[in-house]
């Protein structure tokens, strides 16, 4: 949530940040909300300050000639009015206060002035290419054909079981997804020391107001009943960001730095006839995720290390990817500035998103109150989130990439351990 403080002291740049994301803020009605919210708050002062002198006149009405019991019950009536007027008064004041809030969780973080500006995938910016993408001497299949080819990828299965969207991994494709999970979680674990947490995948609205799915996106989201507010996770981002939420650490805990390998669950609502084949969008589907709560200071720097780690993932299994800056126009809503991975797939000649890595800044964490101590005074925590990334992506990368004339795949030496030694699959 942006901080009101600072849209009521400077709300035509706020105005104009939020236009870079394609946001147009209803500066007037705003305004009008601010303008009853003061006159409401300032009539009940009045009538709190009025109250408290009417309690002091029993005496007064003693000295006039009243009897106590007098003098009380002409307070007693002097203040049920006064009760009614500031119960009134105090229903107003939470109504246009409920109003001003509606209004906020609807408005996104503002972008980091490093990010530039654009309103969509074609003006993000490429800061970085690394590897080259392999020169194949035959015709190359995509992951779909070189799964079905040897039955391990099913997706015909899938869909009588569930429906369209969903994969079916067997044997040696459902051991490489297996492994390249795991792999990625020592990675993050051994190497960038983060702790492994293992999180619920049903979550209530409380937790996805705080990292800021809804209100805004229910619409993403797979809700479980109408009854009861649970959801399925879209990403292990969501449970772990949440566990600082109503908490004041100290600056010596920081940074947190979460790990989790998580099945993620998301309608794809809006993206009806996109990557309709194969795995690269499902419904279910699996992700290492990364996220830190560090301090205001320190979180630009994390974000940098943050996008590193997930780096290493594409380094270790020397897969061809390029680094992008995120314009304006293309971030999530709660994104103050993201950095995009996107490996190299050659059945489509194009490099495709793996990983999103964010800074949120105190977007989130102001939702969740997850604060730290600075000089005895709690100051909101950032909050980043990354992919570590995403496993299906990761697999169909593989297997794309390491592919061999007669069908059969090479598994990535660094993922050989995770294979038991297996340095070949889906031979004929």
């Amino acid at each position: 949530m942006l901080d009101i403080k600072r849209l009521r002291t400077e709300p035509e740049l706020v105005a104009q940040a939020l236009l870079r994301k394609g946001v147009t803020l209803d500066l007037d009605n705003f305004q009008q909300l601010e303008a009853k919210r003061k006159s409401v708050q300032v009539s009940s002062e009045g009538l709190q300050a009025e109250k408290k002198k009417a309690s002091k006149l029993i005496g007064q009405f003693v000295a006039q000639g009243l009897t106590v019991d007098q003098a009380k019950e002409k307070v007693a009536e002097q203040l049920k009015d006064l009760d009614q007027q500031l119960a009134a008064s105090a229903e107003a004041l939470q109504q246009v206060q409920n109003e001003i809030e509606a209004l906020m969780l609807t408005l996104p973080n503002l972008p980091h002035a490093s990010v530039p500006d654009g309103k969509s995938e074609e003006q993000n910016l490429e800061v970085a290419r690394v590897g080259q993408p392999r020169a194949f001497d035959f015709p190359v299949l995509d992951h779909v054909s070189l799964g079905e080819r040897r039955q391990q990828l099913d997706f015909e299965s899938a869909g009588r079981l569930t429906g369209s969207r969903f994969a079916l991994m067997r044997h040696e494709i459902a051991q490489m997804h297996r492994a390249l999970g795991q792999f990625m979680l020592d990675l993050h674990i051994e190497q960038h020391g983060y702790e492994l947490v293992n999180v619920p995948v049903i979550v209530n609205d409380q937790t996805l107001y705080g990292t800021g799915q809804l209100p805004k996106f229910a619409e993403d989201l797979f809700r479980l009943s109408v009854e009861q507010p649970y959801y399925l996770i879209p990403t292990a981002e969501v449970p772990l960001t949440n566990l600082l939420r109503d908490s004041i650490v100290e600056p010596e805990q920081l940074p947190f730095k979460f790990t989790a390998h998580s099945l993620c669950f998301r309608s794809e609502a809006g993206s009806y006839g996109r990557d309709t084949r194969g795995m690269i969008r499902q419904h279910q589907f699996e992700k290492v995720e990364l996220v830190q709560l560090v301090a205001a200071d320190q979180s630009y720097q994390a974000l940098e290390e943050m996008t590193a780690h997930a780096e290493n993932v594409l380094k270790a299994l020397e897969l061809p990817y390029r680094k992008m800056l995120l314009c304006a126009g293309d971030m999530g809503f709660a994104a103050a500035k993201t950095y995009d991975l996107e490996v190299w797939l050659p059945s489509q000649n194009t490099y495709r998103e793996i990983s999103s890595c964010s800074n949120c800044e105190d977007f989130q964490t102001r939702r969740l109150q997850a604060r730290v101590r600075v000089d005895g005074k709690p100051q909101a925590l950032h909050s980043l989130n990354g992919s570590g990334l995403a496993v299906g992506r990761t697999l169909v990368a593989v297997l794309e990439n390491y592919q061999q004339a007669d069908g059969s795949v090479l598994v990535p030496k660094a993922l050989q351990p995770y294979m038991r030694g297996v340095e070949r699959i889906l031979a004929p």
